[in-house]
């Protein structure tokens, strides 16, 4: 099983009991050597993390662990969006026999605090898309041709810019751009896709929780 990249703060927290970040001391070095640079911050979404799976010959679906549940209204979804000869067909004209694993969300009813999002309903929006034969995650305007080749949503670009900017855009406490939920915070990514010396991903998150 592939599992999606961990994304972490990108401040420590406090040790001494509050918990609280503590802001300007980063987590990683590579990270804060890179905040004056641009980067790419689109809306993280609050539900459950899920891979649609071609495995070059029929189409499966993934929680974040082997271990986890997905909803049976979800799966239900998935199989509306992705399941049947018609998707499968699609799959296979678009990427052959190649492995590929769409990371994206399952939110809304029943779904974290999805019910913001989508009162009486759930989807699936795509953030991410891996080749694990290549070990390489596709640029953004790949990903975003892919959601229009399935006609499914892909989480917005929120902000181009420092990682200062991102933390003073969730001070605000902005709105979803989705429904009538609040914010969970942005999603992070270097302009131009990196590693840390480890060849560790590069991406970070930035919740409005963190700094409330």
């Amino acid at each position: 099983m592939n599992k999606y990249t961990k994304i972490d703060t990108i401040f420590e927290r406090d040790e001494n009991g509050s918990k609280k970040l503590i802001e300007g001391k980063y987590k990683d070095e590579t990270i804060e050597y890179l905040r004056n640079c641009e980067w790419i911050c689109t809306e993280k979404i609050d539900g459950t993390n899920i891979g649609i799976v071609w495995d070059g010959h029929k189409v499966s679906f993934q929680g974040r662990t082997e271990k986890s549940n997905i909803p049976a209204h979800l799966v239900n979804k998935l199989n509306e969006l992705f399941g049947g000869t018609v998707n499968e067909e699609l799959f296979e004209q678009v990427f052959g026999e190649k492995e590929i694993i769409l990371f994206g969300e399952g939110y809304g009813y029943k779904i974290q605090n999805g019910g913001n999002y989508i009162k009486d309903d759930c989807s699936f929006i795509l953030f991410d898309v891996y080749i694990p034969s290549q070990d390489l995650w596709l640029k953004r305007d790949a990903i975003e041709n892919i959601a229009k080749t399935f006609n499914i949503d892909c989480v917005p670009i929120i902000l181009k810019g420092t990682l200062q900017d991102a933390v003073d855009y969730v001070k605000a406490k902005p709105k979803s751009t989705i429904g009538i939920a609040d914010m969970e915070g942005l999603v992070c990514k270097p302009a131009i896709d990196m590693l840390d010396r480890t060849g560790k991903r590069l991406i970070v998150k930035v919740k409005v929780c963190d700094f409330e």
